[in-house]
């Protein structure tokens, strides 16, 4: 059975691909053809149609990689012809029917709340003085700091946009808990992985692990990799 080659990165909200660059790296260095999905994130149609643009392009089969809202994107992009595999980071694994929205409607009795402010223009920001401790406590300060001051503002469309049909219901499926997370909470990523059937990973690390973390990443993806021809 030969390796997957080709590696397709979705970014979730807030930010945009350049987050990846580390497990970017990482990837090309062990011969993988890397591409980022550079998403919108105004609506989820948008956003898949984005990367099912960039899947498109590919010359063969590549494993799809979602961060956070990023894998309600993979979700439903995932259905495209050319993915043999999905692998989940820290992310939404919605259901047909659902949205990330629906998904955070109900937190469980103690959990982190992320400091979303209210929308502007339809659109929702991370409160800048709490990013770094939701999202991204594990990352060097200054860095916190410019993912922050550099938010991509994330579009009700997106948050709220549902699946039509579960990608992972038809494709294997792989997981990476981070255990430090405050934005999604572990328990429920721990629901979500173990509803998408996937192969399960654990790796203390806050939202933004595929930052903080980029060789576990980097170590799951290529699992997927393998195991698919």
């Amino acid at each position: 059975m030969s390796t997957v080659k080709n590696i397709v990165l979705v970014h979730g909200g807030f930010v945009d691909g350049s987050g990846w660059q580390a497990v970017y790296r990482l990837l090309t260095r062990d011969g993988f053809n890397v591409s980022v999905v550079q998403n919108p994130t105004h609506s989820l149609e948008g956003d898949v149609a984005v990367t099912h643009q960039v899947l498109d392009s590919q010359d063969g089969p590549s494993v799809l990689v979602g961060h956070s809202y990023g894998g309600a994107v993979i979700t439903e992009a995932g259905r495209h012809d050319g993915v043999a595999a999905l692998v989940y980071i820290a992310a939404f694994a919605p259901d047909k029917d659902e949205s990330v929205g629906t998904l955070i409607a109900d937190p469980a009795p103690g959990a982190p709340v992320p400091p979303i402010l209210p929308p502007q223009d339809g659109f929702l920001f991370l409160d800048r003085e709490k990013f770094a401790a939701s999202f991204a406590g594990d990352v060097p300060p200054e860095d916190a700091q410019f993912m922050a001051d550099s938010q991509v503002p994330w579009g009700l469309g997106a948050l709220n946009g549902t699946v039509t049909e579960a990608a992972w219901r038809a494709k294997p499926s792989w997981y990476l808990v981070a255990t430090d997370d405050r934005m999604i909470p572990p328990p429920a990523q721990r629901a979500m992985a173990e509803r998408t059937g996937a192969i399960v990973g654990e790796v203390a690390g806050s939202h933004a692990i595929y930052v903080s973390q980029p060789e576990a990443v980097a170590e799951l993806i290529k699992q997927a990799a393998a195991h698919q021809a």
